[in-house]
């Protein structure tokens, strides 16, 4: 069954030992051509995948903002960086500035577009990493993901298919 903002809480909790485990064995025996499959399969995924139906990321997690994020995006809104911080942005536990609050400040709930979305953080740009070379070092954030991001619980579940271990 492929998920959906609706459906993702209840196939993540069904699925979650089986693609613990199922990413156990992955590191231990990677195949070579782990990082072409996901590349295919995040390609196929999101032909089909609409992130403006969703914006679960947007609604429920912060990304990780650089120090170069944060001078991107204060300059875009002709601010002092210390001034975007102390408004936007606290240390989370390891360390890294995250958003105060969620939903996103950055978010347009009316139609789940983000308000600066040329300047986005680079994590934002990147999310949810199941197109990123060396996948096999995100098995972790990508288990996390999977109850974040209907996408990535479609993409995992392709996987086990395309490489059963």
């Amino acid at each position: 069954m492929r998920a959906t903002p609706e459906n993702l809480a209840e196939l993540c909790k069904e699925k979650k030992t089986e693609t613990t485990k199922y990413f156990a064995k992955l590191r231990k025996k990677t195949p070579k051509k782990l990082d072409l499959t996901m590349q295919e399969s995040h390609d196929d995924e999101f032909e089909k995948f609409d992130c403006l139906t969703c914006a679960n990321c947007c609604k429920t997690t912060s990304p990780i903002f650089t120090n170069k994020d944060i001078s991107r995006i204060s300059k875009h809104f002709r601010m002092k960086e210390i001034n975007f911080i102390s408004t936007y942005l606290e240390k989370d536990e390891d360390d890294f500035m995250i958003l105060k609050q969620a939903p996103c400040t950055f978010l347009d709930e009316s139609d789940n577009t983000c308000t600066i979305y040329d300047v986005r953080p680079k994590a934002c740009s990147e999310y949810p990493h199941t197109n990123r070379k060396k996948f096999i070092q995100l098995t972790n954030l990508t288990l996390k993901n999977t109850e974040i991001c209907p996408a990535v619980y479609n993409i995992i579940e392709k996987l086990k298919v395309k490489l059963p271990l």
